[in-house]
Order: structure tokens, then C-alpha cells, then sequence
């Protein structure tokens, strides 16, 4: 089961007068997750309403390149400098059913 396509949402909730550090170290991630093996799309959006509320929508060809990624060192950099400044993390492992 786990060698099949994975859809990851991550809900990153900001202190809201951390909101600007936690979005410039959020958008750091894209472009490099990008070009790791297995992404297939690694999307962030903001709520428009409220502006400390992140989303990651996250395709991976497997649970295993998705745990790859989990180790990757620019993921330790980014939960270092938000250390303090995120209110509430949530992360959904998914599979397309429809």
C-alpha cells in the first residue's frame, strides 16, 4: 500500500505577529522540495481571511520518497528559525479514493 501515490496536507498555523517569518521560511521550501525525487506538486496557499493559516497540498509517487523528504535538511532549517513561532501544525498522509 505504501509504494502507491501519497497526497500529504500540512496546516501550519502561525503566531499571528510570526506570520511574515513563518511565510518567507514556508516559501523557502518549494522550489528545493520541487526538484526532489518522487514530488509530483508540493503547493503552499494562505488563507484569505486569515492570513497566519498556511496549507501545503503535497503529491509524492510514495510514502517512501514523502519519508525521504521528512529527513531532508532544509526541513530541519525551516523548524529551527520558526522555532516559537508556529501556534498549531496539523499533517494529513492521504490517498486519492475517487
Amino acid at each position: 500500500m505504501k509504494n502507491q501515490k501519497l497526497t500529504v496536507v500540512a496546516r501550519i498555523v502561525a503566531k499571528p505577529e510570526h506570520t511574515a517569518l513563518v511565510k518567507k521560511e514556508l516559501l523557502k521550501l518549494i522550489e528545493i522540495t520541487k526538484s526532489e525525487e518522487g514530488c509530483i506538486n508540493y503547493d503552499l496557499h494562505q488563507d484569505n481571511n486569515h492570513k497566519n493559516i498556511f496549507l501545503f497540498y503535497e503529491n509524492w509517487t510514495s510514502w517512501e520518497l514523502w519519508q525521504n523528504h521528512m529527513k531532508m535538511p532544509h526541513l530541519a532549517e525551516y523548524v529551527k528559525a520558526t522555532e516559537g513561532a508556529i501556534e498549531d501544525f496539523s499533517l494529513n498522509e492521504m490517498t486519492q479514493v475517487g
